[in-house]
């Protein structure tokens, strides 16, 4: 994989002993120079011998938010029961995330982006403003997990992730994905109210991640993958007393890691996220990963190359059998044998030198696991299912094709854009067609409801990217297009991203945006845009319905550009103006720069 290193990112000069060594003696210097540190310790409750053990931050985004942190503040005890045993004094902090599905279908979305960066700040000034030994972070969901991971390579302490878990399986397998369906047809009053009740009582059953590998689940996954969090953590079910061991041996291994001095910066390497983005295209991934792999990386201060993710899908075989692109939710993924399986399978594509939070290489752990019966325990729960493991993770031999996301580039993204295709049909594997534009979200899904969308035509969402509005995610109208029995018909073409949930033709993350000028500003109803996810190409071949050379296309969109009004007003205020106003590229992850 390729990564260009960025000079200054803050302590990439330390070396291990270094880095350990300098937060040792700027804690004694502290205590040295202002005994309040320690009497406000301890009135805290914390007792005289205290003050003397190793010090572990345990941050957590516990909260009544959502399901997937309501949980996590019980994982936080058994995180710092850990810590105690090794003879550590843990700490709480606390941030609560927002969720993604809480914040649909109004201005909340427009926040839920720039939560991400804001959570990794408060990390990191909970962690600066005093020395600490080590840190664990616990969180379960879309942009708690990235943003974790991301003050984790930003810090650069010994680290520690746990991952939430998956909450219980829906009736008939389904997950609170099925929103879509019943909120479309709630719109046209085509379902009953008490269908809407039995639906609102079942389609989050309990606490964890959502049950499909939507971008909660799949950033789980690729904490694992990454070597941030214990093998086998991705996904447990939260009802397994298995979920709150692991969090408790995660207390013993951040106490290791400190002991050894081996930290963030020996973890998040160039071999682990070439590992991750090959996990992510055998798993079929959230396309938010692409936003929030390059986030973390730009933290440890490495730049990822998008072409990764064109390389991983061209070799690694896809493996899984897990909705939105499968049968299967994730609760089986993991009987199945989750990342390890997964790992296992790639082995050959993977870099089995990279270091973990174990203090093991990944072929290390892999062996481990492999000789353990974790495998064969996951199997057995599997069988009361009726199933087997190749049924939800298959064979490398048995994969069915390679990959599950391209990054696409052409005269309409020049610096990318993304799409899963993983969960489109065949037929839109290649598609060309009339654009028809709208400036926002809440005019194409009013297209769609109100059935003004004609098949065969591409919808244009601008002015939805970083800058535009703070990126919102588009489930409610990627999910009235499938429902409108749109999505083997018709493409979704935006600056904006998507829910890993999302079905059908639908690319992502266009950049340059549409707010700082980038072709997709320049688009006009009737202008012909082509897809070719093989080839890797989005464009527009015409203008008006007439397809026209590259050259001829080139000159219209300067035409347009010289008479571009710029972005239609959008007044923010407050964090979601800070974040406009400062947001990178989508390709660049999308943070405050």
């Amino acid at each position: 994989m390729k990564t260009r290193h960025n000079e200054g990112n803050s302590g990439c000069g330390y070396t291990v002993s270094s880095l350990a060594g300098s937060w040792k003696q700027a804690a004694k210097q502290a205590r040295d120079n202002w005994h309040q540190v320690d009497a406000l310790r301890l009135g805290s409750g914390w007792d005289i011998d205290d003050v003397d053990k190793p010090h572990i931050l345990v941050e957590d985004v516990a909260g009544d938010s959502h399901p997937g942190s309501i949980h996590l503040g019980t994982l936080s005890q058994e995180i710092a029961l850990g810590v105690y045993i090794q003879g550590g004094k843990p700490a709480h902090f606390h941030v609560t995330d927002i969720c993604d599905g809480c914040a649909m279908g109004h201005m909340g979305m427009n926040y839920i982006l720039p939560s991400r960066d804001l959570i990794t700040d408060m990390v990191e000034l909970h962690a600066r403003f005093v020395p600490w030994d080590g840190l664990v972070l616990t969180s379960s969901c879309d942009k708690s997990i990235p943003a974790h991971l991301m003050a984790a390579a930003r810090l650069g302490l010994p680290t520690v992730h746990v991952p939430g878990g998956s909450m219980p399986i829906g009736p008939e397998l389904t997950t609170s994905g099925k929103t879509g369906e019943t909120s479309f047809l709630a719109k046209r009053g085509e379902i009953s109210s008490e269908d809407i009740q039995s639906f609102q009582e079942t389609g989050c059953p309990g606490y964890g991640a959502c049950q499909f590998m939507g971008t909660a689940s799949t950033m789980q996954c690729m904490s694992e993958a990454l070597g941030m969090a214990l093998p086998g953590t991705a996904l447990i079910p939260t009802g397994m007393q298995h979920l709150n061991r692991m969090a408790r041996q995660s207390g013993y291994v951040v106490m290791e890691l400190a002991k050894r001095g081996i930290t963030t910066r020996d973890i998040l390497t160039d071999k682990a996220f070439h590992n991750a983005i090959m996990v992510h295209a055998a798993i079929s991934g959230s396309t938010n990963a692409l936003l929030h792999l390059p986030a973390i990386a730009l933290e440890r201060g490495l730049q990822l190359d998008m072409e990764a993710f064109n390389e991983a899908s061209r070799s690694i075989p896809y493996l899984t059998n897990v909705q939105p692109s499968g049968q299967f939710v994730t609760e089986l993924f993991w009987y199945a044998g989750g990342i390890p399986r997964v790992q296992w399978e790639i082995r050959d594509f993977l870099h089995l030198d990279a270091l973990t939070v174990t203090g093991k290489t990944l072929g290390e752990n892999l062996e481990a696991i492999y000789q353990s019966d974790f495998f064969q325990r996951g199997e057995g729960f599997l069988s009361n299912y009726g199933l087997q493991r190749e049924d939800v993770i298959r064979q490398a031999a048995n994969s069915p094709g390679r990959g599950s996301t391209a990054v696409l580039k052409g005269n309409l993204a020049p610096q990318g854009a993304v799409v899963k295709y993983a969960a489109i049909c065949e037929k839109m594997m290649r598609h060309r067609g009339p654009a028809q534009v709208f400036d926002s979200e809440e005019q194409a899904h009013a297209a769609i409801v109100e059935g003004l969308v004609q098949p065969g035509s591409v919808i244009v969402i601008r002015y939805e990217g970083p800058r535009g509005s703070g990126m919102p995610e588009l489930l409610m109208t990627t999910e009235a297009l499938v429902n409108a029995n749109l999505g083997d018909s018709v493409a979704i073409v935006t600056d904006g991203r998507f829910s890993g949930a999302t079905r059908g033709p639908c690319i992502g993350h266009v950049s340059p945006e549409a707010v700082v000028g980038g072709p997709i500003a320049l688009l006009q109803d009737g202008d012909l845009i082509e897809i070719d996810i093989p080839a890797c190409k989005l464009k527009i071949a015409g203008m008006a319905g007439r397809e026209l050379d590259d050259a001829a296309i080139a000159a219209a969109l300067d035409r347009r550009r010289s008479v571009w009004a710029g972005p239609p007003e959008r007044k923010f205020s407050g964090v979601l103006a800070r974040y406009t106003a400062t947001a990178r590229s989508a390709m660049e992850g999308g943070g405050m720069a």
